[in-house]
């Protein structure tokens, strides 16, 4: 049982991956840089409204690599197993949950950094760190308050999902940004 929660686990990783990754490259593409300072620098408040769709993707793709609700398919405690983590116990397997919750503070603030600004904020010169965990402890409480939320999704909708609607939302968000970035 292991190894099929292991290969549920690899579906849903390869899935949400590309998605992902598009979601992040909208940002770096807007911002003509990869180095994350640079990006906030380059940020600009009016980004929230052509960025919005890769945000929702980047999020939600964030939380189905993390395997959290409504994305938790493969270790669903409801499940015969609990995915790749059947086999640890103890210290081990309490390091893997310590590792999921640290997911979501770097989920919440590369979200935070890469789509809401960063360090930006009405009192950034002195306040700028502020501003950044802020920002990342709402996303935090979002990333909880969306495990009693919503209801858990199927195996095939997890999939459909990241193939028919976030790949094409962020192929969109790409192709907006591109025209953003030509002519704007």
């Amino acid at each position: 049982y292991s190894l099929l929660g292991g290969l549920r686990t690899a579906a849903q990783l390869l899935a949400y991956e590309l998605p992902f990754v598009l979601a992040a490259a909208s940002v770096a593409m807007a911002a003509g840089t990869l180095a994350l300072p640079e990006i906030v620098e380059a940020w600009e408040p009016w980004w929230l409204g052509w960025q919005l769709i890769g945000l929702l993707v980047f999020f939600a793709a964030g939380l189905a690599e993390l395997q959290r609700p409504p994305f938790d398919m493969p270790v669903a405690d409801s499940e015969i197993i609990f995915g790749a983590y059947t086999e640890y116990t103890g210290l081990r397997f309490a390091l893997f949950l310590l590792a999921e919750y640290a997911g979501i503070l770097l989920l919440c603030a590369l979200t935070a950094v890469l789509f809401l600004g960063g360090w930006h904020g009405p009192w950034e010169d002195t306040l700028g760190w502020l501003w950044t965990l802020l920002k990342t402890g709402l996303l935090a409480l979002v990333v909880i308050w969306l495990r009693v939320a919503n209801p858990r999704l199927r195996e095939d909708q997890l999939q459909r999902l990241a193939w028919t609607v976030l790949v094409p939302l962020a192929l969109l968000q790409l192709a907006i940004t591109s025209v953003v970035r030509v002519y704007g």
